[in-house]
């Protein structure tokens, strides 16, 4: 297990080999890899150094002093965020090795195939249905939505049906599809801010070897709860600076803008920001426990603090600029590779800030997760937990 120290001298040893100003961005973030100073908790070999989560910071501080190239982690969140973790705790070694470096560096770009037009919020209930074949290999047909970056991305996690017979839960698997694959069709879904960000996904005969399920038959559900853990921590736990996220642009609006300022807006803005910095407090904390596991339903309820804060204070904000907070630059059918919350104007947070009470969990099935799973509250009745998938009223 490596210590701090030894971390520092590894990580200075690669910047003397390949000092950032002359070396190509790509190939110093694939020596970086190679190093184990990607993800230093993960195993060697595989990005890693086997050594405990918190050290990541001592490797970031020496690369960020040397103005090394980052691995531009926001155009791969779902890679980094999601496929990753799931990739490492369920992949085959073969698996393993094939995929996190490249994900890792951003040469391929992940998205999530979990959601349906009619299985959303109760995803289990999923409808895609993958077929094995008698070689071996699974053909798969269905609908995906709100697909984010489909349009982007080389691969995807994938949950599809593969046993109608049993209860929902039950006969779900978990595979990597290709998104270049034929039968893989991505359309443009418009949003509310006029761009297309997300998509749907179509998917007709599409072969998936075996060698692409992640987990064994039929328990894919398990696999996605790997996914879905991290998703919520990955969107509701992000490490953000003091008046990072948010309530930066507010403040700083409040600040610059004396003209704009009511005594309402002065209280409400003030008791947003301490609930921001609570948040970010407790997000921190959040990834310190991450050091000893995996994530778990903690997760859900940062994610719910981070969709009520952006949606309750990009609406301040548009209420303190007035009719100027209601438009923006840009209401395009643009296709960006990532959503950019703070960079834009007020009235674009106010409207993207909408579907973070949908993405990574509704705030419907959080609020059951964190009464359940972290309160020790009772279930809500569930009628259909013992009924197979094919019986289902849909």
């Amino acid at each position: 297990m490596s210590s701090a120290e030894e971390l520092r001298r590894r990580t200075r040893e690669l910047l003397a080999a390949l000092p950032p100003a002359s070396t190509d961005r790509l190939d110093f973030l694939r020596a970086r890899f190679d190093a184990g100073l990607a993800w230093v908790h993960y195993p060697e070999g595989l990005g890693g150094l086997g050594a405990p989560r918190s050290l990541q910071a001592v490797v970031d501080a020496e690369l960020e002093a040397a103005g090394a190239p980052d691995n531009d982690s926001r155009r791969n969140g779902i890679g980094l965020g999601m496929a990753a973790p799931t990739i490492l705790k369920y992949g085959t070694e073969e698996q393993k090795r094939r995929f996190l470096r490249p994900l890792w560096t951003g040469e391929e770009v992940w998205c999530q195939l979990f959601s349906e037009p009619g299985a959303g919020s109760d995803l289990a209930a999923l409808g895609t249905r993958a077929v094995r074949q008698d070689d071996g290999d699974w053909v798969v047909n269905g609908q995906k939505v709100w697909t984010s970056g489909a349009h982007n991305s080389r691969w995807a996690i994938l949950i599809a049906r593969t046993d109608p017979d049993v209860p929902k839960h039950a006969g779900i698997t978990y595979f990597v599809c290709d998104m270049t694959d034929p039968g893989v069709e991505v359309r443009p879904l418009r949003q509310i801010t006029g761009e297309a960000e997300f998509n749907e996904v179509f998917l007709t005969d599409v072969r998936i070897p075996d060698s692409r399920r992640l987990g064994e038959i039929g328990d894919g559900w398990r696999v996605a709860q790997t996914t879905l853990n991290n998703e919520r921590v990955a969107i509701g736990g992000m490490r953000l600076p003091r008046e990072g996220g948010m309530i930066g642009p507010a403040a700083r609006t409040w600040r610059e803008r004396p003209e704009l300022r009511t005594h309402d807006l002065h209280q409400r803005l003030l008791k947003l920001w301490v609930e921001s910095e609570v948040a970010r407090l407790t997000a921190e904390r959040l990834r310190q426990q991450l050091v000893a596991g995996q994530p778990g339903p903690e997760g859900a309820g940062m994610k719910l603090a981070f969709a009520r804060l952006n949606q309750e204070i990009s609406g301040l904000e548009v209420e303190l600029l007035g009719e100027e907070g209601l438009s923006y630059d840009d209401w395009t059918m643009r296709r960006p590779e990532l959503v950019d919350f703070t960079g834009r104007e007020a009235g674009y947070r106010y409207l993207r800030s909408k579907g973070n009470s949908i993405e990574g969990g509704t705030t419907e099935v959080l609020l059951n997760i964190v009464a359940e799973r972290v309160l020790g509250l009772p279930a809500e009745p569930r009628t259909d937990k013992d009924v197979a998938w094919k019986d289902l009223t849909r």
